[in-house]
């Protein structure tokens, strides 16, 4: 894709931004009650422990929404429209969801309940999630 706004990468989701560096999604996971949690954040908002590791998870989600954009950011970025810009829900949780692109299909082809794994971009020193037909 173009030329892209890359989230800041902090202490708290340098490993999720960095994760793809090796090929493997990582999501935060309590320790307590095993819970995954997404976005990253300081302390599990179901168990309020703050026990919270990176741990590698399968890649496979579902496509739950999703829309076609149409249109550019802006004049500079160079990206092919449309694009698919998808809300999924990996497979290890319910309710465990990214906001992502789906790639490696027409973007018309995209469609709801459609399963989906991970495949990384790396654009400098991030490596972003997007995912693509299984």
């Amino acid at each position: 894709m173009g030329m892209r706004i890359l989230p800041e990468v902090t202490p708290a989701t340098a490993s999720f931004w960095r994760s793809g560096a090796d090929g493997k999604l990582r999501i935060l996971k309590c320790a307590d009650c095993a819970q995954f949690v997404h976005p990253p954040a300081p302390s599990c908002p179901f168990c309020m422990a703050g026990k919270l590791s990176p741990e590698v998870v399968s890649g496979r989600a579902k496509v739950i929404t999703f829309t076609l954009n149409h249109q550019r950011w802006s004049p500079l970025d160079d990206a092919k429209v449309p694009y698919a810009i998808a809300v999924v829900e990996l497979d290890e949780q319910k309710d465990l969801r990214l906001m992502t692109n789906i790639v490696g299909c027409a973007p018309e082809n995209v469609r709801t309940g459609m399963t989906v794994r991970v495949t990384f971009e790396k654009a400098d020193d991030v490596y972003l999630p997007m995912f693509e037909p299984c």
